[in-house]
């Protein structure tokens, strides 16, 4: 039978905790007379689906996401002023057990918006519970395993207080895009490791994203994507002779030929490896330049250009499982990017002569092509931790950079148990 109450119904605590907020609202659904009838949280019992995150058009830089944000905030001041949620013990839970620390489990959902108090306080990880957590780690950027894990218990631990400056923080950010973004732009988002497409004020694609480590951070900037290579060399950066091909030379001297990586004089003379005294930086005095290739290429099929100061750019790579992972940060600064073939076809959809079809048969050719767009797309590389969205979804990421100031917060998508499942 499925449920016709609103989620404010549903979730009779939560409307005590928060009947001081303007319309009693529920804690984390948007108020109906900012947001219509998206506030209506409905959930049915004949199936936990119900549960996930409803994926917003809504780019995350944009006035609803703006107003969404400013709507929570003020519903975690008063969820922080009546003592937040409880710390969650770290041990595993999953489907079908019966354990005394699921009580403790459907109260921290409950608490957060992702479980409806009328589900009760078993002790059994039931079908509801599982689509809870489920819930809980799409709004945290987890996989949605719906088991508890390492990953889950950092997670949840995040006190509610840190949370709440999470949000303060990230609204001041999203104050700074308030202005007309343009009507095609992309937005790359570090600590969400992910990319968007906006057209029209609505996300049209999103991708999955590899993003500078924390010692080699991709740079928040706003930029414009101007052309495109597919079939690209790769010229490796200054930085990464030194940090990276040095020492693989050291522990393996086929590294270069290996991955079909040659070295280069200034004056386009090629050095053979051997020549090279790799116990010093002599290196850093050539060039080195892998050749094209998608399957070993570390830019796969496609570069995308975006002019800056720090030389970071976009592009495919070969290492597809990377996108899988909650921990995406992974490169020295640019921009890896999922399906990156339907990114391409996007960014080149006002360009003549660039079909999809043409850029297949781009790639399929083998051979180094150059597309320059009849209309440079604006891109910014945003460093966003929290936000809402119209419909009422709260997000997280983790502070990968240390830009939010907060202290020692774990890194939820990095945690492990020692028995990690």
């Amino acid at each position: 039978m499925t449920s016709s109450l609103t989620r404010r119904e549903l979730f009779p605590a939560l409307s005590v905790l928060f009947a001081s907020a303007s319309a009693a609202t529920s804690a984390f659904a948007a108020p109906a007379d900012v947001f219509g009838d998206q506030a209506e949280w409905r959930q049915t019992y004949d199936s936990a689906q119900s549960l996930r995150v409803q994926r917003s058009l809504s780019p995350v830089i944009s006035q609803g996401t703006i107003g969404a944000t400013e709507q929570i905030i003020e519903r975690y001041r008063a969820l922080v002023a009546q003592g937040g949620w409880a710390t969650m013990p770290r041990v595993a839970l999953r489907l079908g057990q019966r354990d005394r620390n699921v009580v403790a489990l459907r109260q921290r959902l409950i608490t957060s918006g992702d479980l409806d108090a009328a589900s009760g306080a078993s002790n059994v990880f039931d079908s509801f519970v599982e689509a809870a957590v489920k819930r809980f780690q799409e709004r945290h950027g987890l996989s949605p395993t719906g088991i508890v894990n390492p990953q889950t218990v950092t997670a949840m631990n995040v006190p509610a207080e840190t949370r709440l400056r999470q949000l303060e923080i990230n609204l001041v950010r999203l104050r700074t895009y308030s202005g007309n973004p343009g009507h095609r732009y992309v937005i790359a988002n570090i600590p969400a490791a992910l990319v968007e497409t906006v057209e029209g004020g609505q996300v049209v694609t999103r991708h999955a994203a590899g993003v500078g480590k924390s010692d080699r951070q991709s740079p928040i900037m706003t930029t414009r994507v101007v052309d495109i290579n597919f079939n690209p060399f790769w010229t490796v950066p200054a930085s990464i002779i030194r940090k990276d091909l040095i020492p693989k030379m050291q522990a393996d001297p086929n590294y270069l030929r290996d991955n079909k990586i040659r070295i280069y004089e200034q004056g386009g003379q090629e050095v053979a490896p051997e020549r090279v005294n790799w116990n010093s930086n002599e290196a850093t005095r050539y060039m080195f330049r892998q050749d094209t290739g998608g399957e070993f290429n570390s830019l796969g099929f496609v570069r995308i250009n975006i002019p800056n100061p720090h030389g970071v750019y976009m592009h495919d790579t070969p290492a597809k499982g990377i996108f899988g992972d909650d921990f995406r940060f992974v490169s020295s600064g640019c921009m890896r990017v999922q399906n990156v073939r339907d990114y391409v076809q996007w960014l080149l959809k006002d360009t003549p002569g660039w079909s999809r079809d043409q850029i297949d048969a781009a790639i399929a050719s083998g051979q180094r092509v150059d597309a320059r767009l009849a209309q440079p797309v604006p891109v910014y590389w945003v460093y966003i931790t929290a936000w809402a969205t119209p419909e009422g979804t709260v997000e997280f990421r983790d502070d990968i950079y240390g830009k939010d100031g907060l202290g020692n917060v774990p890194v939820a998508s990095a945690a492990a148990f020692a028995d990690d499942e």
